[in-house]
């Protein structure tokens, strides 16, 4: 006769700390899913939703994600997508700052400049904005994590295969985000202010971005929160054969993957959507939702 037991889900996760602050909202690690909406303030975004650096357009889109039930904003001048052209911080910052200011005025959310430069973290966090989400994990720019650490921000820090060479995923990333947190310790900023994203698209094969979210739960070691940016990208389009306007399904099936997995931020361009995803995952792997009472 086969016995059945019952299942405990998700599997208990540690954290070096219960929660960050972020412009005074209480981020409370393993409670919910909280939700990045990204703002492209690019010309050439490879999802074809950056506002070309309009800031009436990025402060619309900013008050539009609010309503829609985000909890931080991810605004970014330069495109990462493969192929795309460096900027000149320069030119960044040209593109950046007036919208990131009109972003600032328009609402309260908390917001991270998404950006490997020094120079333009710096001069985002003095103009508004209160985190920084470099892709690079401060391996790119040495001057990133002293900038972070003056400011007293909270990083979000991705492994990027780009350029690196292969060996396993889960160990790939690990390693990145151990050479990440030895930066970080070295420049005084604390384990408990980073979050830790493994760079979904950024440098793998579709074979292996899909690995990475079946394998999310080995990175949990780290005891630090997660994010996870899958919206729209090309996985997805090979995967379901989709052009980029059609990958709402999709990225609802890994945003909820993501979260079963272990994910505590999605970073995603579909806010109102990926909202109703994270709430109603929330409901099964966090055990999050109750019935309320009758009247």
């Amino acid at each position: 006769m086969t016995s059945t037991r019952p299942v405990s889900w998700p599997l208990a996760r540690a954290y070096r700390a219960p929660s960050t602050v972020i412009r005074g909202r209480e981020f409370r690690w393993g409670a919910r899913t909280y939700v990045m909406g990204i703002i492209n303030v690019t010309p050439d975004s490879f999802s074809g939703d950056g506002v070309n650096a309009d800031p009436g357009a990025a402060a619309a889109l900013a008050c539009r994600f609010e309503a829609e039930g985000a909890d931080i904003l991810d605004i970014g001048a330069e495109s990462s997508r493969p192929g795309a052209q460096e900027l000149d911080p320069a030119e960044e910052l040209r593109r950046l700052l007036p919208c990131l200011r009109a972003v600032r005025a328009a609402t309260g959310l908390p917001i991270s400049v998404d950006t490997y430069h020094a120079s333009v973290a710096e001069a985002a966090l003095e103009a508004g904005a209160d985190a920084v989400n470099d892709i690079w994990g401060l391996r790119r720019d040495p001057d990133m994590a002293a900038v972070a650490a003056r400011a007293g921000c909270p990083v979000i820090a991705m492994h990027n295969q780009r350029g690196r060479t292969f060996h396993d995923v889960v160990g790939d990333i690990a390693a990145g985000f151990e050479a990440t947190l030895a930066i970080a310790s070295g420049a005084g900023i604390p384990p408990e202010r980073i979050i830790l994203d493994p760079g979904f698209g950024f440098g793998w094969t579709p074979e292996q971005n899909l690995e990475m979210l079946r394998r999310l739960p080995e990175l949990w070691r780290f005891d630090l929160p997660l994010l996870v940016g899958t919206s729209r990208k090309s996985t997805i389009g090979l995967v379901l054969d989709a052009p980029v306007d059609q990958r709402l399904e999709g990225t609802a099936a890994t945003v909820a993957f993501s979260i079963a997995a272990g994910a505590d931020i999605v970073r995603v361009h579909d806010v109102a959507a990926m909202v109703r995803v994270a709430r109603m995952t929330d409901a099964i792997a966090r055990a999050g939702w109750r019935q309320p009472p009758a009247l």
